[in-house]
């Protein structure tokens, strides 16, 4: 553990290791229990919101952020700065979500996407409940790069540049994978 400690740039490292998140990170790395559970803690709430709106089932999306959790406690050792701590649990999240999703199609199983994104922003009128239902339907049917673009963009309302760096690519990049993914999403509605 004390290696990926001192794997963080030099500046990263000194200007977070004082208070913030960084703070719990660097704490949780050098196997601070407490720590641990006050990361996870503070961002549960972002883990299974994350699993829900890629999955599509409150039980996937549990299922999922159990999963990271549990990987969390090994994974944060791991983790080395050059991200920021949301982006990279961001990417650990939607691997999870891929994992699953990976598991479920080698057993012969296709994912069920009937929930809503979220509760709070179904549209009071029945027609337009189910017309944002077909749509998050279809955009969970998306290949995969288009998908995870779409729903960092529109469902977890980041920028472009926050997508991409979620994604591991150029923000030109995230552009393109949107631009096709409303292309496909024409041809499907």
């Amino acid at each position: 553990m004390p290696e990926a400690v001192m794997a963080l740039p030099a500046d990263a490292a000194d200007a977070d290791a004082e208070s913030g998140p960084m703070a719990l990170v660097h704490r949780a790395q050098k196997g601070d229990g407490a720590a641990f559970a006050e990361l996870v803690a503070a961002h549960y709430d972002m883990i299974y919101r994350t699993a829900y709106r890629w999955c599509g089932e409150r039980s996937d999306a549990e299922d999922v952020a159990q999963e990271v959790c549990i990987k969390l406690a090994t994974a944060v050792a791991g983790f080395d700065g050059r991200a920021r701590f949301e982006s990279w649990l961001y990417r650990v999240t939607l691997n999870a979500v891929r994992d699953l999703q990976r598991a479920r199609v080698r057993r012969g199983r296709q994912v069920a996407a009937l929930a809503e994104v979220s509760p709070a922003a179904a549209p009071p009128d029945q027609e337009d409940a189910a017309a944002t239902s077909q749509l998050w339907r279809a955009v969970r049917a998306l290949p995969e790069k288009q998908r995870d673009a779409v729903l960092l963009i529109y469902a977890e309302e980041m920028t472009h540049a926050a997508a991409a760096e979620i994604m591991g690519c150029r923000e030109a990049t995230v552009s393109w994978h949107v631009f096709e993914a409303r292309k496909t999403l024409r041809g499907l509605l």
